[in-house]
């Protein structure tokens, strides 16, 4: 009998929860403006009309824009661990697609490891477990040389 857990997103459709981590966008098919979450309905463009849309993988990697530390659990329907351990939320301005997108920061980094401007790396990593399953979402790993 295994003690494993099924690994499974914790959020369904947001990201490529086998293999490589990679966010799941749209792109544009009229102007090629990109988002996340994928957007099915309209452009949120502006200045486009457009109304069609192909799934892409976004990039893996960006450089820090902005952070800050969480000291207090947020509230339902995020699951906190019992008892809550304060974490980081960094917003990353993605490589090729220069939007922004928001997420944690592994455990271990601490606030003084952070500086605006570093290189940052998409992983998956667990957000909470229950007796059956283990739900991954995507964080953000300071990228260190060999990473």
């Amino acid at each position: 009998m295994s003690n494993q857990k099924n690994r499974v997103p914790a959020v369904e459709g947001w990201f490529v929860a086998d293999g490589e981590a990679a966010l799941l966008g749209s792109q544009c098919n009229e102007c090629s403006s990109y988002f996340f979450p994928k957007e099915t309905f309209f452009c949120r463009n502006p200045a486009c009309r457009g109304s069609e849309f192909k799934e892409v993988a976004l990039s893996q990697r960006g450089k820090l824009w902005s952070y800050t530390n969480n000291n207090y659990p947020p509230p339902k329907p995020y699951m906190a661990p019992d008892p809550f351990v304060p974490y980081i939320v960094a917003a990353v301005e993605l490589d090729k697609e220069k939007m922004v997108v928001l997420g944690q920061v592994v455990s271990g980094v601490e606030i003084a490891d952070l500086k605006v401007g570093m290189e940052m790396q998409l992983v998956l990593d667990r957000l909470y477990e229950d007796d059956e399953n283990e739900y991954i979402v995507w964080k953000w790993k300071p990228v260190t040389e060999g990473n």
